[in-house]
């Protein structure tokens, strides 16, 4: 005892109990300073149990699948059932040996952080942590403390953490964790990651592959399969040892994992990129809209981005990707026969003035000559090549060019839009709003208005029909020069408007062969106010030009609107307007708002002109402009149509219409200043046609869409099978002959 009391009195063990004391204390007061929120409040056990985390607004197709997210952070959660048991293994296994042993802090490993990490500054002593103080961490983050951060970090963890354990059971533990934990690519939980790495969910993974992304977790960017499959082999091996070591895993089955090369089916999710990008960019304009008119029932407003929302559309998926292989199909043969059409003089290379104008539009060129530099500095400022991404249709690639370079590669390329709809309710089925938009933002289906060109003609003889001519009248094919429109003289291509013929069309020989002459007369006949008030009860709300040119499609429309009148065709003579979004619904599954298809209120025409119209335009198909549809491409079913081209081929259209679907395309230069070469180039039945030939051949090929593509128009009545019966063409009489002038003049009567 005497003893004892000399060795406590000795100088260096009371110093040394001193230090211990104030090391005791300091972690005492310390832990209850952080326990009583000192430090920043700690989540309590309430607030754990009402535990609400950011989630993706998920995007789904008309069949539920999954086509898009918007989202700050990529987060889509699951139940523990969607879990599957070697995916929980793994993580134990390799993160947390005896997590369903501790309370939330394993205090083995916790004291050798402290004394190692903190104290002796060993920075290889590992982290010591838990499943579910990775979750604490995961859910609340980390501050940044002037000092002893980690260390006031590590005790707030640990008390998350027990309240945690106090709360939630094992099972559920690590759903949170699953659903909150960070993998690469700015992706948080494991459902998210599923789709992006490996384009399956969660549950549908196998062993290697849920090895691999468990192994991710050590660190991010390193293991990011993406970025390095050996790294990623590398620690999903280290992941797949550790569950034979803990018993979770046969050995001789883990061997056999190893020797998988572990193939990637990445598909991102980012709005740039995958499937129907036009199509989401314009969903998520409409929600934004949508969403200002709602509130949650505690009165908060929806966030797009954190309140986990589904958005229901009308979009089908696999019809999508048809029509985007089609689309690129096509334009890859097309870019290349349209700049071997122009040759090296070019306009986007020898068109200086083009150029010049172009450039100036540039945001870079604005933002120079704003800040005052000279025209010559701004110049060489433009000419500086750099590293640059470019498209092609070869793929993309990394190439040294200048700004200069750039807009003159992009001025050439040929852009597009394509929009398939139900004819009976607007439903969008496929939307292509341009070739790749990455690199063109600008939408050709919602956004732009283009010059119509010969698809405007349907809605001149639909006029005509319903206001009482007969689709027997037959009109002369000679070019008639307008004196009260500047002796406008409008003609036919490849015609001498000099040259007179001895030639007559009925209205279905003229529709079906997109004669313009014979369309400028009747326009002039039934009246340009009759016209127009005829497009706008099909659904054309633009404001139409009150011109003769009007037979020719001078009027600028979008595809939304062209096809939404379309589709009154085949259904019951009533336009709709095309939509997207079925319903919206919250996390839960409770129904927010509900969209109905908007179909015009009152018919557009009766049932004789509808019928009428769409002989006529089944004609243009079967032996018209756009006949190629069998010759060429073999399509056999029941198909209507109607092609269309604009002045100098700036621009090709073909709008398709079969009884279940309608389907527009457009094809042209986004730039006004350049068209095709030729109109055998540029005419719609080769640069717009061609695309719905493609996407047709591919939906034929799938049972899936029989119900569309074995379809049958409506008959049509006895009395428009009678008034169709005579011959499509005619000759001149012998007086009218002898009596014919070399050239005829008149008035355009309009109204």
């Amino acid at each position: 005892m005497d003893k004892l009391r000399v060795f406590f009195k000795k100088t260096w063990v009371k110093w040394s109990l001193i230090l211990i004391a104030v090391i005791i204390s300091f972690f005492v007061f310390l832990y209850a300073g952080i326990y009583f929120g000192v430090f920043g409040s700690v989540p309590t056990h309430a607030e754990l149990g009402a535990l609400k985390q950011a989630e993706a607004t998920q995007v789904l197709d008309k069949n539920e699948k999954l086509i898009g997210k918007y989202y700050i952070y990529d987060r889509q959660p699951l139940d523990y059932e969607d879990l599957p048991k070697h995916l929980i293994d793994a993580l134990v296994a390799t993160e947390d040996v005896r997590f369903y042993e501790h309370d939330g802090v394993d205090n083995v490993s916790l004291m050798r952080v402290f004394f190692k990490s903190i104290l002796l500054r060993d920075k290889s002593a590992g982290g010591g942590s838990t499943i579910t103080l990775q979750l604490a961490k995961n859910l609340y983050g980390r501050k940044n403390y002037a000092a002893f951060g980690m260390l006031i970090n590590k005790f707030k963890e640990s008390i998350v953490a027990k309240r945690i354990e106090d709360v939630y059971s094992k099972q559920e533990i690590l759903t949170l964790y699953f659903n909150t934990v960070p993998f690469p690519d700015n992706t948080y939980g494991i459902e998210s990651a599923a789709q992006k790495f490996f384009n399956k969910t969660a549950r549908k993974l196998t062993v290697p592959e849920a090895a691999t992304l468990v192994g991710t977790l050590k660190a991010n960017n390193y293991y990011n399969p993406r970025l390095s499959i050996s790294n990623s082999r590398k620690r999903r091996n280290v992941v797949l040892n550790q569950m034979v070591k803990y018993d979770y895993l046969d050995e001789t089955k883990c061997e056999t994992y190893k020797k998988d090369s572990l193939v990637l089916n990445y598909y991102s999710f980012n709005h740039d990129l995958g499937l129907a990008p036009y199509f989401r960019a314009q969903v998520k304009d409409q929600l934004q809209t949508i969403l200002k008119a709602y509130k949650k029932p505690n009165g908060d407003t929806y966030d797009l981005y954190k309140d986990g929302l589904i958005v229901h559309t009308t979009l089908d998926a696999k019809m999508q990707t048809m029509a985007e292989e089609a689309m690129a199909e096509h334009l890859t043969k097309l870019q290349e026969a349209y700049e071997a059409s122009h040759g090296k003089n070019a306009p986007w290379i020898s068109n200086k003035k083009l150029i010049k104008k172009a450039m100036m539009a540039l945001p870079e060129y604005k933002r120079l000559k704003k800040a005052g530099v000279p025209e010559a500095a701004i110049e060489d400022s433009l000419s500086v090549k750099r590293d640059m991404d470019v498209f092609t249709w070869k793929g993309d690639s990394t190439q040294l060019l200048s700004v200069k370079d750039s807009l003159q590669h992009y001025l050439k390329l040929l852009n597009t839009g394509m929009l398939s709809i139900d004819p009976k309710s607007g439903a969008i089925q496929s939307y292509i709003g341009g070739i790749d938009y990455r690199y063109f933002k600008y939408d050709h289906v919602s956004q732009s208005e283009r010059q119509v060109g010969s698809t405007f003609k349907p809605f001149v003889y639909t006029a005509a029909i319903e206001n009482g001519m007969k689709p027997c009248k037959y009109y002369s094919i000679d070019a008639v020069t307008y004196t009260n429109y500047k002796n406008w003289t409008p003609t036919n291509a490849g015609q001498d408007p000099n040259e007179k013929t001895d030639i007559n069309y009925n209205l279905e020989m003229a529709l079906s062969n997109s004669v313009n002459t014979i369309a400028v007369k009747v326009l002039n006949d039934v009246g340009i106010s009759n016209v127009k008030k005829q497009a706008e009860k099909m659904g054309i709300t633009k404001k139409l030009p009150n011109q003769p040119s009007l037979a020719l499609g001078v009027a600028e429309i979008s595809l939304k609107e062209l096809i939404g009148a379309y589709a009154s065709f085949v259904n019951n003579s009533y336009g709709v307007k095309p939509y997207m979004i079925t319903k919206i619904t919250d996390r839960n599954g409770q129904e927010i708002v509900s969209f109905e298809p908007e179909i015009l209120e009152k018919q557009a025409y009766s049932d004789y002109t509808r019928q009428v119209l769409l002989e006529m335009m089944k004609a243009t198909v079967d032996n018209g402009t756009a006949s190629r549809l069998r010759s060429t491409y073999n399509l056999s079913n029941e198909i209507a149509g109607k092609t269309g081209t604009t002045q100098d081929n700036k621009d090709g259209w073909f709008v398709g219409i079969t009884p279940r679907l309608v389907t527009i395309t457009w094809v042209g230069n986004d730039n006004f200043g350049i068209g095709f070469k030729t109109t055998a180039l540029g005419q719609g039945a080769n640069s717009a046609l061609p695309m719905f030939a493609r996407f047709y051949q591919k939906l034929n090929s799938d049972s899936t869409f029989n119900e569309i593509t074995k379809s049958h128009f409506e008959k049509p009545s006895a009395d428009v099978l009678d008034d169709l019966d005579c011959k499509l063409e005619k000759e001149d009489g012998f007086f009218k002959k002898l009596f014919k002038s070399k050239k005829k003049s008149k008035k355009f009567k309009g109204d």
